[in-house]
């Protein structure tokens, strides 16, 4: 808020008097604001839904991918039981994988952009195996950005 001091005279007299901003310029300035966020802010969520999908479909390939190359050294794909683990660490349970490279198959594992694990089955129901999100409301199929994101897709 700005206050200025000006100079008012009346009948010669000279008084000095602020001037600022009522409480109703106030609270239109709030609302005019108010309504600005209220359509600016849902456009920008709304954008951030295809960046979560395209990123969680690029995680999901390079987990696949990642599958793919541990079968190629050691004949099989990871049991659910020693699940994505084993692509970052040489899995302890058998099967112990022969061939497991000492450097492993991903640098870290990575968790879908809605902040949860990947999940995985072997076998899966779309394919040998599956490598998939439940997208941003974490439970089975939906639409948008809720839909199920797998390797299958």
């Amino acid at each position: 808020m700005m206050l200025t001091k000006t100079a008012c005279s009346c009948k010669g007299k000279s008084y000095g008097s602020l001037r600022g901003f009522t409480l109703v310029e106030i609270l239109i300035v709030l609302v005019v604001v108010g309504v600005a966020i209220a359509l600016v802010v849902p456009r920008f969520i709304q954008k951030a839904d295809p960046a979560k999908i395209d990123a969680a479909r690029l995680d999901v390939s390079a987990i696949s991918n990642a599958l793919q190359t541990y079968k190629l050294d050691n004949n099989m794909f990871p049991t659910v039981d020693q699940g994505l683990g084993a692509l970052t660490k040489k899995p302890t349970r058998a099967p112990i994988p022969p061939a497991w490279k000492d450097v492993g198959y991903l640098e870290k594992l990575p968790v879908d952009p809605w902040g949860r694990p990947y999940l995985y089955k072997n076998p899966g129901e779309h394919g040998d195996i599956d490598v998939y999100t439940l997208g941003a409301d974490g439970q089975p199929g939906g639409t948008g950005a809720d839909a199920d994101i797998g390797s299958w897709m």
